[in-house]
C-alpha cells in the first residue's frame, strides 16, 4: 500500500514540473540501447531551453541484465537562451526548484533537471540529477545560462 502512494505522489509531483519533447535518438549498440536527446523549456523562465541526453536500455539488455524496471542514472545537460528572457514567479533561495522530473526506475529513482538563480553573477544554474530512495547518486551534469545584457 505504501508503494500506491508513493507512485501517486510521484505522479502528482511528475504533472507540476516541465515537459519534456525527444528530439533525438542515438542507437549505440545492435541490441537496442540508445541515447535519448529531450528539449524541455524552463516552465518559469521563458526563453530558456534545456537539452538533455540520457541512456535508455533496449528490450535485450534488460533480459540479459535482470534489472528490468530501471535505465541508469547518468545524464548530461545543456542549456542555452533560445528566445528573450523573462523570468516568472521563481525560487531565489539556494537550494532552488526542480524543473523536471522523469522516473528512471518504478519507485526508487528519478532523473531531475533543477534550476539555482545565482542573484549575484545574474546566472542561472540547471543541474540534472538523479534521485534515489536508497542511495544518493554522484553522478551530475552542470549548465548555466547568464543573464548580463551589455547595455
Amino acid at each position: 500500500m505504501k508503494y500506491i502512494g508513493a507512485a501517486c505522489a510521484f505522479a502528482v509531483l511528475c504533472l507540476a514540473s516541465a515537459q519534456a519533447e525527444q528530439v533525438g535518438e542515438v542507437g549505440v549498440d545492435w541490441v537496442g540501447n540508445d541515447i535519448v536527446v529531450e528539449a524541455i523549456a524552463d516552465p518559469d523562465v521563458s526563453g530558456v531551453t534545456c537539452h538533455i541526453a540520457y541512456f535508455e536500455r533496449g528490450l535485450f539488455d534488460r533480459l540479459s541484465k535482470g534489472n528490468w524496471f530501471e535505465d541508469p542514472s547518468n545524464a548530461s545537460i545543456s542549456c542555452r537562451q533560445t528566445g528573450p528572457i523573462e523570468i516568472g514567479d521563481i525560487d531565489r533561495g539556494s537550494t532552488g526548484e526542480d524543473v523536471f522530473r522523469a522516473s528512471r526506475s518504478i519507485v526508487l529513482k528519478s532523473l531531475r533537471v533543477k534550476r539555482i538563480f545565482d542573484e549575484a553573477n545574474q546566472t542561472l544554474i540547471y543541474i540534472a540529477h538523479a534521485a534515489e530512495l536508497t542511495d544518493g547518486s554522484a553522478k551530475v551534469s552542470m549548465s548555466t545560462v547568464p543573464l548580463y545584457q551589455p547595455d
